[in-house]
């Protein structure tokens, strides 16, 4: 499933000049979490951290402190209830508990592994789709692969229900970046000044 492969297939795609190591202590996630997590995500997070590819957000293991984002621990409680209240993908017997978010965003998807095990690397990705029925699906492999499926359209259709990343490459801005350029008066994501910029402050 999951492999150190996946992440340097998707640096072939995806442009990490505007991400950032996390420098996330997993011993910490580990005992937070109860449960390891996957190396491809790990390693995202050592090459690109949290934050935005366009607008779906993947999350950072915990909270970062600066409040710019959301993190797995605080999505938690907001995915399981999800998949309690929509009955999970349909003919998996798996409860809610089993469920563990990684990414949000691009019109209401949730995004998140089904822990099938004690192994993270067998973990497949689930997704909830605000405008599809069924509104969970499974995924047979991991978040970085994921990913790079998604914006190379190498699924037999979008997996989201939006098509904003489906076969397009979008542009990674760590949590961090986004923050500082709102700070100076710029959009989060291009860079650009942003014309708005102060007018909600």
């Amino acid at each position: 499933m999951a492999s150190r492969t996946d992440i340097q297939a998707l640096k072939w795609i995806l442009h990490h000049e505007w991400g950032a190591d996390e420098q996330v202590d997993w011993t910490a996630v580990e005992a937070n979490l109860s449960t390891p997590l996957p190396a491809d995500y790990r390693d995202f997070m050592a090459v690109y951290g949290g934050g935005c590819i366009d607008d779906l957000i993947v999350l950072p293991p915990l909270p970062t402190g600066n409040g710019w984002q959301g993190s797995i621990t605080g999505h938690a409680d907001g995915f399981r209830e999800l998949w309690t209240t929509e009955g999970g993908v349909p003919g998996v017997e798996l409860g809610a508990d089993r469920v563990l978010p990684w990414g949000s965003g691009c019109s209401a998807n949730e995004l998140g592994w089904l822990m099938t095990g004690p192994n993270p690397e067998k973990w497949p990705v689930v997704v909830w789709r605000r405008h599809d029925n069924p509104h969970w699906a499974l995924f047979d492999c991991g978040m970085a692969e994921f990913l790079r499926r998604l914006m190379t359209a190498e699924f037999d259709e979008c997996p989201l229900s939006d098509l904003s990343l489906w076969g397009r490459v979008g542009t990674f801005v760590h949590h961090a970046e986004q923050e500082r350029r709102f700070h100076a008066g710029l959009d989060p994501m291009t860079g650009e000044p942003d014309p708005y910029a102060g007018m909600f402050d």
